[in-house]
């Protein structure tokens, strides 16, 4: 899940406009401690299972403070799924990581509005409304934060993100196909 790369790896991935079939999906939310690493992490395993080619997954938050270790209930609901999240570390959404994706699906519209006032808005939406191929989003919902919450709470986030990530996988192989 983290990244260590030098600043120079970094620019040379903010200019290289990703290639036919490639997709880079940027998932934001507000820490980056447990919504947007499990959904970073599912859409790692679906590309690695062949879901759809050439998709490169990160994460980040509008409010994270970079470095932190994911929460404790996103790592033990990932690790249930065979998800190691312990080395994740929390990205602050900056401008580079809006322009490093073609893809950004947020997990509010606050997170929405955060990612516009970047420069992302063409490309980003809420996770909810591209999964279900809606146009606005406006009635789609956000995906609620479990932090603090039970494992089980946890764990109906991890699912509903799983749902709508497969869903999002299913829309990009439509859109290579047609």
């Amino acid at each position: 899940m983290s990244r260590s790369t030098t600043e120079k790896d970094d620019q040379a991935e903010t200019r290289d406009a990703p290639g036919r079939g490639t997709h880079r999906i940027l998932f934001v939310c507000t820490g980056n401690t447990c919504r947007s690493p499990m959904a970073e992490a599912i859409a790692t395993r679906l590309a690695g299972e062949g879901a759809v080619a050439g998709v490169e997954a990160r994460s980040a938050g509008v409010g994270a403070f970079p470095g932190s270790p994911p929460s404790e209930g996103a790592v033990r609901v990932a690790s249930k799924r065979g998800i190691d999240l312990r080395g994740h570390r929390a990205t602050l959404l900056t401008r580079r990581e809006i322009e490093w994706a073609d893809l950004i699906l947020t997990m509010s519209p606050g997170h929405l509005m955060r990612v516009s006032e970047l420069g992302g808005g063409a490309r980003a939406t809420l996770l909810t409304a591209y999964a279900e191929g809606t146009e606005t989003g406006a009635d789609s919902g956000s995906i609620p934060d479990p932090i603090g919450g039970s494992d089980e709470e946890y764990d109906r986030t991890y699912q509903r993100l799983e749902t709508l990530i497969e869903k999002v996988f299913h829309r990009l192989a439509d859109e290579e196909a047609g």
